[in-house]
């Protein structure tokens, strides 16, 4: 059953229990279904908060890094003050590539050094199990399944580029994978990391805890907490940062709402209402004065001032609008539309639809990424365990490759770009 469905949740809740007792999981991991049937991202459930009993006791930073306690929060005060306020550089980032176009660094074939030795290949999370597969895209072949913990949503590149992480959701863990081989090397303990981001300074990683309602900053190579931010709007899923570093924006699936981070400070500075709506990715336009963001109930796409923090307009893209991602150029935003089994293209520059791709015999079309030459847009089937390679050029079919179930936050890798935001690899 698709999302967006007015069939009763607790004939949805059935549905998806039956289909992964056909899988033949353990009582354990069954019993980790009833939070999946309220998965987020748009799932087909609603609220996760139900899943926060599941969440594994966490050794406090003073006892798991006795070296390095956890830093205080700063006060809401410092809101607005000289370099505290959220229009203010973040201080360590790297500069601004372009004013004209924030992802000039991140172009066709534009490989940093951190990255350049890494093969090509397309990173898979299964979120219906406990898997990631790896597909060889010259061959379109998988070449690789490994297990991870369960309900793998992501695959998120680390700040510097030199490794992967599959976000175990109800796992309460991160699978690390080491981009030169394609392969996991370690598991690590984190409580409910439905989606993780990176500040653009390299601080700090935001594992976004959705069902918990909370964002942990955490030491990005050690995962220590080092500041837990409640953000108390049901279905925190994605989020992008300000030009600046200053600031973030973040979806609330569940309520219709935008949230406002100052990052400076690690405090909320308001929210955003957006009527009728589930919001799902975010993405700054090339300018950095727009964020657009996608929104699965309304079929399409907002414009958000993002220093005014007010809504600019809409544009109906498809049934189940989803995920985003700026062409190489940075002149053109695809728009998955999940439901509808097409992406949208939209120009940046006018703001306006130019094209829309349907794919060939029909699909899911979730999150994905683009391949390090711009040509080809790398998309998950979510509901069709499925993957699909898309010509960039006029949106045709290149490939249908089968994979596990509830394939999700796809990566492919390596992209372009200095550093990394986390996500499915969202580089500048």
């Amino acid at each position: 059953m698709l999302p967006g469905s007015t069939e009763p949740q607790h004939r949805r809740t059935t549905t998806r229990l039956n289909r992964w007792q056909r899988l033949s999981l353990t009582a354990a991991s069954v019993l980790s279904l009833l939070a999946i049937a309220l998965v987020g991202c748009g799932g087909g459930g609603h609220d996760r908060s139900d899943r926060a009993d599941l969440a594994v006791p966490e050794q406090s930073p003073a006892t798991a890094h006795s070296s390095t306690p956890a830093m205080p929060a700063p006060s809401h005060k410092s809101v607005g003050r000289g370099s505290l306020s959220a229009n203010a550089p973040l201080p360590g980032m790297p500069p601004i590539a372009s004013s004209a176009n924030l992802y000039a660094d991140a172009g066709a074939n534009m490989l940093s050094a951190a990255v350049k030795g890494d093969p090509y290949l397309i990173y898979v999370p299964n979120s219906g199990g406990a898997s990631v597969d790896v597909i060889n895209p010259n061959t379109m072949q998988i070449v690789g399944h490994y297990a991870t913990g369960t309900n793998p949503q992501h695959i998120v590149p680390s700040w510097d580029m030199k490794t992967l992480y599959a976000t175990n959701d109800i796992g309460n863990s991160l699978t690390a994978f080491n981009p030169r081989t394609g392969k996991p090397v370690r598991t690590i303990a984190v409580n409910d990391p439905y989606n993780m981001y990176f500040t653009p300074n390299g601080r700090y990683a935001i594992v976004v805890s959705e069902a918990l309602r909370r964002l942990d900053f955490r030491d990005p190579h050690t995962f220590a907490l080092r500041h837990r931010l409640s953000v108390p709007c049901p279905g925190i899923d994605h989020m992008d940062f300000s030009a600046n570093g200053g600031y973030l924006i973040a979806s609330c699936e569940f309520s219709a709402q935008l949230v406002k981070i100052n990052l400076h400070t690690m405090h909320v500075m308001g929210y955003l209402h957006l009527p009728g709506s589930s919001p799902q990715d975010v993405k700054l336009d090339p300018t950095g004065r727009v964020f657009y963001v996608a929104d699965r109930y309304n079929n399409g796409v907002w414009r958000i001032d993002g220093a005014r923090f007010r809504k600019l307009g809409f544009m109906h893209t498809g049934a189940d609008a989803h995920g985003l991602y700026p062409s190489r150029d940075g002149k053109q935003l695809y728009v998955t539309n999940r439901r509808a089994g097409s992406v949208t293209v939209i120009d940046f520059a006018t703001h306006r639809k130019v094209a829309t791709w349907h794919i060939a015999g029909g699909g899911t079309p979730d999150m994905g990424g683009v391949s390090p030459d711009g040509k080809v847009l790398w998309l998950a089937g979510r509901y069709s365990s499925t993957v699909y390679a898309l010509s960039t050029k006029d949106g045709h079919l290149i490939a249908r490759i089968a994979v596990g179930l509830q394939p999700h936050g796809l990566c492919v890798w390596p992209q372009p770009g200095r550093y990394s935001l986390g996500h499915t690899g969202v580089t500048r």
